[in-house]
């Protein structure tokens, strides 16, 4: 048991990197939305750009394994804070560009040192929820912009100390992420890089559709962010401990009463809630087991998906909870296929 968890401390220092890239990022992006004028169309400019190039940083990594792509990050996010009230486009894409940056180095780094584990990705991306509801509750205060970037700054130390992981993996193995042995090797490679896509894409768009009309004030928001986190984190821990496709199944099929009986009971939703987060990690480990020597190429595919899944929501929401839990239920169906379609059957616990 204790190899599973070998390195795990890179997936702490990383939780706190993304959890500072999330920080910066939104407090931003919601300072930004006060002005009408940007208020619809930012974030949408913002999923895209912090989404999409993930894909083409992830294979620069990957081909030059030992750049420290985060600290790179780290910087242009820093870098491009203070120009947002004189500017608004070029500061973004500058933004966004760190975003992917530091993204894509915790992918690389977690990914590489798990000894094909799912605990250390999912406690770095676990990260993110925290950041992004601490930025937007910065957001609403006097905090002077520079205050937020020199507490950014500080995860620089985090992301060298991290490559020490990195590098005792490689050390181990020319190729540590071959460790990584989720997918159905029955099915061809490109389907299972094609529904691992869909789930992702499937995933995101049910986020924004589940029922939570009890969510009504600052208080209710943050521990909603709060289970999101857990649950992302928690999903990779289960999956290290009882299977990956056992937990792919329970975290589903559990989910999904809670979320339909909880848009009035806050409790109720949240259980929903954690149990949806737990899918995060495991869709990431069937792509990295398609694409084990381009980890950071596999991670792209997920914020693709997940930026294909959210652009929906920016047009068009459906009216009514039926609505919701009708479309909930259909989408998790799918799911539930391409999960049984993509994962193998979990391999028998050690001892």
């Amino acid at each position: 048991m204790k190899s599973k968890f070998r390195n795990i401390n890179a997936g702490f220092l990383y939780f706190y990197i993304h959890f500072m890239t999330e920080v910066i990022c939104f407090f931003v992006i919601t300072k930004v939305m006060g002005d009408r004028a940007f208020a619809w169309l930012f974030p949408l400019v913002y999923d895209a750009l912090a989404f999409v190039p993930q894909s083409v940083i992830g294979a620069i990594s990957d081909k030059y394994p030992r750049l420290n792509i985060s600290v790179i990050g780290i910087i242009l996010m820093c870098a491009s804070a203070p120009f947002f009230p004189y500017s608004k486009w070029i500061p973004l894409a500058i933004l966004c560009l760190g975003n992917c940056c530091t993204h894509i180095g915790g992918a690389e780094v977690t990914l590489r040192a798990s000894n094909g584990s799912l605990s250390h990705s999912a406690i770095f991306v676990a990260g993110g929820s925290f950041g992004v509801i601490t930025g937007k509750l910065l957001a609403g205060t006097d905090i002077s912009v520079y205050i937020v970037i020199a507490f950014v700054l500080t995860s620089i130390p985090f992301a060298l100390l991290a490559q020490y992981y990195r590098k005792d993996a490689d050390k181990a193995c020319k190729n540590p992420c071959e460790a990584f042995n989720y997918a159905n090797d029955k099915m061809p490679v490109a389907l299972v890089i094609l529904f691992a896509t869909i789930i992702v894409i499937v995933r995101g768009y049910m986020g924004y559709g589940i029922p939570t009309s009890w969510n009504k004030t600052t208080l209710q928001t943050v521990y909603l962010f709060c289970i999101m986190g857990l649950g992302k984190g928690l999903g990779g821990v289960v999956a290290d401990l009882v299977g990956v496709k056992k937990t792919a199944y329970i975290s589903a099929i559990l989910a999904l009463p809670f979320l339909l009986l909880g848009d009035s009971h806050m409790m109720v939703s949240l259980i929903g809630v954690m149990f949806f987060s737990m899918t995060m990690a495991i869709t990431l480990a069937v792509l990295v087991s398609a694409l084990p020597n381009a980890p950071g190429v596999a991670f792209g595919f997920t914020t693709i998906g997940l930026f294909l899944g959210t652009v929906p929501i920016f047009f068009f929401k459906l009216a009514t909870v039926k609505a919701n839990c009708i479309m909930l239920t259909a989408l998790t169906v799918i799911c539930l296929v391409l999960i049984h379609l993509i994962i193998r059957k979990d391999e028998k616990a050690d001892g």
